[in-house]
């Protein structure tokens, strides 16, 4: 999809500097972290259809730039509760360019019962499963492109239990050597050993084909029936 001519809407370190790990860092600099293009389609056929679906289409582009010592990364943010339920409304992820870390945690008040990451690369995808919240962190030198769908039914992400917390359960730094250090955030009572899966998970479940771009659903938007509906599904971690 070509988003040259379109107009995105620009983070900045100081939009979220509450959630930076280096606080000396955020007074030092502003620079633009990453770019949402949101409520996209091909055409104005493919517009009124996701529109019917009640979905939203989206592509973020991430930038290779540094936050001090920690690698950038997106603000982070938890969905609604679907009405009428206790689980929160869900995504589907797939990498257009470069390499990307989501990092999952599924956390009760001051707390993490559960937290994962995934290193994604291109053409790989992911689901945010129900409960969990979630950011994506460019580890590379390159700029990063992802492209989501999601449920157009709430109007908001949730972004506050966050920025009290100064950010997600773990900060991934730099190191000296060429692994990703992971540095657990105190601001938190509890959190466990951070877990890795692999990408590309329940993608055989919702008969979503890794091969093949995720736009390419909208010949058949009752597969992300799951973005809508999540708790008609079973879901395992």
């Amino acid at each position: 999809m070509e988003i040259n001519n379109i107009q995105p809407k620009i983070r900045h370190l100081s939009e979220m500097k509450e959630v930076v790990l280096d606080q000396e860092f955020v007074k030092t600099a502003d620079p633009e972290l990453y770019y949402m293009y949101r409520d996209l389609a091909e055409n104005e056929q493919d517009k009124e259809k996701i529109k019917e679906y009640k979905l939203r289409y989206d592509i973020t582009v991430i930038n290779p730039v540094m936050l001090g010592k920690e690698y950038n990364k997106t603000a982070g943010h938890d969905h609604p509760l679907v009405p009428g339920t206790e689980i929160t409304y869900t995504e589907l992820y797939e990498v257009l360019e470069g390499e990307v870390i989501f990092l999952m945690q599924d956390s009760k008040e001051n707390n993490i019962k559960d937290v994962y990451a995934i290193k994604a690369n291109k053409n790989d995808k992911v689901i945010v499963p129900p409960n969990y919240e979630h950011i994506m962190i460019n580890t590379s030198n390159e700029k990063v492109k992802t492209a989501n769908w999601v449920c157009n039914d709430f109007s908001e992400n949730i972004y506050e239990p966050f920025k009290k917390r100064q950010g997600f359960s773990y900060y991934a730094i730099k190191s000296n050597s060429a692994e990703i250090e992971w540095i657990k955030n105190k601001n938190y009572d509890y959190v466990p050993e951070l877990r890795f899966l692999e990408p590309n998970l329940w993608l055989k479940k919702f008969n979503i084909n890794k091969d093949k771009e995720i736009y390419n659903l909208i010949k058949d938007l009752s597969k992300l029936d799951f973005l809508k509906n999540p708790q008609n599904y079973e879901w395992g971690k």
